[in-house]
């Protein structure tokens, strides 16, 4: 569903979260959001999805090489994990005035 006043689309997970990929290579794995890209509906999970990148030498790594880094995953191949550890969907509530996320399958505040 595309939103009218701003094209951006909204998402559910926020950088700093703690997520758990339910689908792909790195299936089950839990990590940290690094970054969000909005537009790709893509996130970069610390530890997910790890690919070798061949770096040429250079000023700040003369050595140059192979260096193993996270490659961004798709929004639909996780899902947020709640303060109990369960992987769960993300619900948005108003509570004292303000929008807060929480989790669907126990009803506790994400922070």
């Amino acid at each position: 569903m595309e939103r009218t006043s701003n094209k951006q689309p909204k998402l559910n997970v926020r950088k700093g979260d703690t997520v758990k990929v339910v689908s792909g290579d790195s299936k089950g794995a839990q990590g940290r959001v690094l970054e969000v890209f909005v537009k790709e509906r893509r996130v970069l999970v610390e530890g997910v999805n790890m690919v070798t990148k061949h770096t040429k030498p250079n000023a700040k790594n003369t050595q140059g090489g192979i260096v193993k880094q996270e490659a961004p995953i798709h929004i639909s191949n996780i899902m947020v994990v709640d303060g109990k550890g369960n992987a769960t969907r993300v619900g948005r509530r108003l509570e004292d005035g303000k929008l807060v996320r929480y989790s669907k399958k126990s009803g506790e505040v994400i922070k």
